[in-house]
Formats: C-alpha cells, sequence, structure tokens
C-alpha cells in the first residue's frame, strides 16, 4: 500500500509518501480500507513538532471506509461494515488498522467523504456545544474563523441549539460562506470586539476560539460578565501565558482549553457524538463543505493551503 509517514517533524516537506507493506489486524483491531482522510490543523501540530510524535510515525488522524478484516476478539464490526475514525494515526494511507473500539458506523444515506470530512470538527464542534458549554436558546456566542470547517460547524449547531451566532472572517468571499452556514452577524478581524459590542452592549455569552494568538484578547473583551472563553485551538499562533488577574478584570470571566480526547475517551460518549453528527447529516440539518479533495501523494500541498488559509470548508486525502 501507499502511505504518508514522517521521519522527522518540520514544514510540509517531510511529508514522505512511499510504498509500504500492507498492515494486518492484530487483536481488539479491524484493517480498513480507506476511502478518505481528512486534513486538520492537529495533522499540522503533528508534522510540526507542536504535538511530538515519536518518529518514524504515520500522520492523520480522522478517515473512513471500508472494514477489509477484523482482528481476535472482535465483536460488533464486520467485513464491509462502513466505519469512520478520529485520533488514531494513520489516516493518510490506503489502509488503515484502528483499534474496534474506536471506530464508528457510518449509516445508510451518509457516504465515506462526509464521514471523514465531518468527524473530528463535527464531535469537536458537538462536545463545545453539549458539554464544554452546553448552548441554550438565546444565548448569543461568537465564533471565530466561520468560513472554515470548524466554524460552519459550530454557527450551524449553535442556530440548532437556538443561539444567536456572531461570526469573523477575513473576506467578502468568506463572508459569505459564514452567512449560508447560518450567522447572525458577521464582522471582519480588525477591530471585533467594537463591533460586537455594538450588536450585543452586554457582551456575548461564550467565545470559540480556534485561533488563538490573533484573537484571544479581542475575545475576552467581547464577553459578557461571568462569560467563557473556549479556546480550542491556535491557528495563528499559541496564546502567550496569561496573568489571571485579567479574567478577574474583564468581568470574572472563565477560561477553558478542551481537547476533543478527553470527551471521547468512553465509548458510549463517542458514539452519542457520531450518532447525533451523522444523525444531522442524514436528515439535511447539518450540511458540510468539502472545499478540496487531494491525492493522498499530495498531502504536503494541503498542509500548504491549511496553513496559508487559502481553503474554506473541509479538505481530504483521497487514496
Amino acid at each position: 500500500m501507499h502511505a504518508i509517514v514522517i521521519n522527522a517533524q518540520g514544514g510540509p516537506e517531510v511529508l514522505e509518501y512511499a510504498e509500504h507493506p500492507d498492515p494486518s489486524p492484530g487483536p481488539g483491531e479491524v484493517l480498513i480500507d480507506v476511502a478518505a482522510s481528512g486534513v486538520n490543523f492537529i495533522d499540522v501540530y503533528h508534522r510540526t513538532g507542536t504535538y511530538p510524535l515519536g518518529l518514524p510515525s504515520p500522520i492523520g488522524s480522522e478517515g473512513a471506509g471500508t472494514v477489509a478484516a477484523v482482528g481476535e476478539g472482535v465483536s460488533g464490526v464486520s467485513v464491509g461494515d462502513s466505519v469512520a475514525w478520529v485520533n488514531v494515526l494513520g489516516s493518510y494511507a490506503e489502509k488503515a488498522v484502528v483499534p474496534a473500539d474506536r471506530v464508528v458506523p457510518v449509516p445508510a444515506g451518509v457516504s465515506s467523504e462526509q464521514a471523514a470530512a465531518s468527524l473530528l470538527q463535527g464531535m469537536t464542534a458537538h462536545f463545545l456545544t453539549h458539554s464544554v458549554h452546553e448552548v441554550k436558546q438565546g444565548e448569543v456566542m461568537l465564533v471565530h474563523a466561520g468560513a472554515g470547517g470548524m466554524g460552519q460547524m459550530l454557527i450551524q449547531l449553535g442556530k440548532l441549539k437556538g443561539a444567536t451566532v456572531l461570526t469573523t472572517v477575513s473576506s467578502e468571499a468568506k463572508e459569505k460562506l459564514a452567512r449560508e452556514a447560518g450567522a447572525d452577524e458577521v464582522f471582519r478581524y480588525d477591530d471585533f470586539p467594537a463591533s460586537v459590542r455594538k450588536v450585543v452592549p452586554g457582551g456575548v455569552d461564550v467565545v470559540y476560539d480556534g485561533v488563538g494568538a490573533a484573537t484571544f484578547d479581542g475575545g475576552l473583551a467581547s464577553l459578557r460578565a461571568r462569560g467563557l472563553m473556549v479556546l480550542y485551538g491556535a491557528a495563528s499562533g499559541p496564546v502567550p501565558p496569561l496573568d489571571p488577574q485579567v479574567l478577574n478584570r474583564s468581568g470574572s470571566l472563565y477560561l477553558t482549553r478542551p481537547s476533543l480526547v478527553h470527551f471521547v475517551a468512553e465509548r458510549d460518549e463517542l458514539l452519542w457524538r457520531a450518532a447525533d453528527l451523522f444523525g444531522w447529516l442524514a436528515s439535511g440539518e447539518l450540511k458540510i463543505t468539502i472545499s478540496e479533495r487531494y491525492p493522498l501523494a499530495d498531502a504536503a500541498r494541503a498542509h500548504e493551503d491549511l496553513q496559508g488559509r487559502r481553503t474554506t470548508g473541509k479538505l481530504l486525502l483521497v487514496p
């Protein structure tokens, strides 16, 4: 099979496309013929060393496909099943071995591409809006980067929960995408806190920030007293160390830095989030924008486009 493996951490050039031996599933594992792999910022963090890996290492942590073989002791998953997974390295490949308890069933009405494009970001948006902060009818939320795949997910789930959703984007074209996703108000990044306060003088209830350094201070300035800052990523770079007294002075604010892995650790929770997500996709209540499909060999170009913010929606690698 062909797969991407990194032997060093660094720029996109370390993503090496090569032929490797076909893997076999061990006890408790399944072998999957990969139909599509999602490209995410966590892959960039793995590649660059922001999240260190033991080297050499496979890469890619989200995918979907068809079960080709099952290992000893596997139950509940059969050859021919359509499945998807996240948080298991090795999706940038034609075949992947995944623990059986980490795969989720993909129902009829949801394609493998839709599953690979939605699972990581969709379950992240789910735990952010259902568990980290349970968004309620009538609340106001601010979502940064509303035209991106994650931003569009958060906007749609916020609207499903009955919230008013404000968002930031960098261009007119991206504003159009954010509004199509359901955003009520769309701002440019320049002085967005003032724009937010014109619409919501008291401040928003919650800020969802996957941008990081470039937007963090402005997000704090956009919150109401006792509001919540949810920092879930750092696309523009990590946020510098923060004096907790800033939270006090800004209105007794709350701050959290959550990760999906801690919110799908139990299989029941994993299945709940995936079932909700795929149910919304199948019913049409949630829509996915796949902006680009790249051949597996072009993983480096996909990373360059993602980091360069030249894309909207989701990027896929297709073996």
